[in-house]
């Protein structure tokens, strides 16, 4: 698979899902200052996400999972752990997300999803380095869906 790389708001994408970069999913979502991607998905799309990923409880570094999508116009988000304990990522909780959000989307029957660079918000991972290890999963994966990676760029 080649991914397509865009520049602006993984938001705007017209895709059947999205991605979230998320945390480990230890500390309550409520409590976590709004940023990022969660962020714009929390004040575009609602908390109703958040609450379902609350109920799933503590995450695997790189897991994967599915919630509805709130009031964004997706069939769906899937919430990634691409950072540790200590809101670092490493290229090993990149590839895993990458992985497992396609393991995810292929299960949910998801055509197509548009990515975060994952690691490089919050993660204070390089974000091209990023980029790299994502395309790199994301060429060496089979699976038949559509990707989009979308750099986050203000306009």
């Amino acid at each position: 698979m080649t991914p397509r790389i865009v520049e602006g708001d993984l938001l705007e994408q017209r895709v059947d899902a999205i991605v979230n970069a998320w945390n480990r999913n230890i500390i309550p979502w409520w409590l976590l200052l709004p940023q990022g991607v969660s962020g714009a998905i929390k004040k575009r799309g609602g908390v109703g996400p958040f609450r379902e990923l609350a109920r799933v409880g503590p995450m695997p570094l790189g897991s994967a999972v599915v919630t509805s999508a709130g009031r964004l116009p997706y069939r769906g988000i899937i919430h990634v752990t691409g950072i540790d304990m200590l809101w670092r990522s490493s290229e090993r909780a990149i590839r895993d997300s990458v992985a497992n959000a396609l393991a995810r989307a292929r299960e949910h029957g998801f055509r197509s999803v548009a990515f975060p660079v994952i690691g490089s918000g919050s993660g204070g991972f390089d974000e091209a380095r990023a980029l790299e290890v994502m395309v790199s999963a994301l060429e060496a994966s089979d699976a038949d869906i559509d990707v989009t990676v979308v750099r986050y760029r203000r306009r």
